[in-house]
């Protein structure tokens, strides 16, 4: 990996959110040329303290991938693209349609136009949603299992996942999709729940307010942390067996979201948590239980992860309670 990565142009949309971020401090790590791509678009994942670190040791753009001459600039010569940017929530996906459809649809059809017009000799790795499955047949699901997103975001995400594998298998512009399920860390959105529930989580358990589990609490999860997530992207950008391929990730740690809850405030030490209804505008696109099998990315690329549900908890914890004020004070 790390002579696949040496001296190449890396270019990463949405670059300045949580997984972004977590990426380009790992490629700079093999000596990678970054560019971050970001729109800063407040209601979004960007935070320009995510790369307070590494600020001097990439380039950043401010820049909408929606914005066809830009990223017609920013495309030329780049030898990685990491396709992260879109719009996450699925809450936001039901109430905005058409700027779901916009940024994770047609976007990534103009990103890949524009690949085939001016670059079509890079390798492309696109951040899918294990949300496109919808509601579960069986479990765990592995990639044969049937998709039935329950919403918009689901819908457009599973458009512009196959964007990428239909301009790999025509024309040749190698790309693979990753499937993500609730990815976590530090970075990640925390001042509301527009990203992962998760987030908002740790913030309430930091103010000392009780934890809000929607329904009974029994509903079954994985997660991985950020480390994990960088790692499957690393493996999938650096392998040609990935070309044309839609992967899951996952975790071997499964458990129910009320056990999650008394989990980080065993952690954490102190807190509480109480079970509240489910808001009706999100019972209606809830999945229920949701586990990945992600025996495919394991037996293709050898990844699987590493990093434990406590040692994740424990440094999510950590990180927010030293720099909170960059997440959610500064932002109100």
């Amino acid at each position: 990996m790390i002579n696949c990565y040496a001296n190449k142009k890396i270019l990463i949309t949405g670059g300045l959110g949580f997984i972004g971020s977590n990426l380009a401090r790992a490629l700079l790590a093999y000596g990678a040329k970054i560019t971050l791509v970001d729109s800063l678009i407040p209601v979004y994942g960007g935070n320009i303290f995510n790369i307070d670190d590494i600020k001097d040791k990439v380039t950043v753009n401010i820049s909408d991938i929606r914005d066809q001459y830009a990223m017609t600039h920013l495309l030329k010569g780049v030898d990685f693209l990491f396709n992260l940017a879109g719009q996450t929530s699925h809450l936001d996906s039901m109430l905005d349609p058409k700027s779901d459809l916009e940024i994770n649809a047609a976007a990534q059809l103009a990103i890949l136009e524009v690949c085939r017009k001016v670059n079509p000799a890079l390798k492309i790795i696109f951040a899918s949603t294990r949300q496109l499955y919808g509601k579960p047949e069986y479990l765990p699901v592995d990639e044969a299992h049937p998709v039935r997103p329950v919403d918009v975001n689901g819908i457009n995400k599973l458009a512009g996942e196959w964007y990428h594998i239909l301009y790999n298998n025509v024309y040749g512009i190698r790309a693979c999709a990753l499937r993500l399920t609730n990815t976590y860390g530090p970075g990640m959105r925390v001042k509301d729940a527009r990203q992962t529930f998760l987030g908002i989580w740790l913030r309430l358990l930091i103010e000392e307010k009780p934890i809000k589990v929607f329904g009974d609490g029994l509903q079954l999860r994985d997660f991985n942390y950020v480390d994990d997530c960088v790692s499957s992207l690393l493996l999938a950008g650096a392998s040609e067996n990935s070309n044309g391929k839609v992967y899951n990730l996952g975790s071997s740690e499964v458990i129910r979201l009320k056990d999650l809850a008394e989990l980080l405030i065993d952690i954490n030490g102190a807190g509480s948590c109480e079970l509240v209804p489910f808001p009706a505008e999100r019972k209606n696109i809830d999945i229920g239980d949701y586990y990945s099998n992600f025996d495919l990315i394991s037996s293709d690329l050898g990844w699987r992860p590493k990093v434990g549900l406590n040692v994740g908890l424990e440094n999510s914890l950590n990180y927010y309670r030293n720099n909170y004020k960059h997440y959610w004070v500064d932002s109100e």
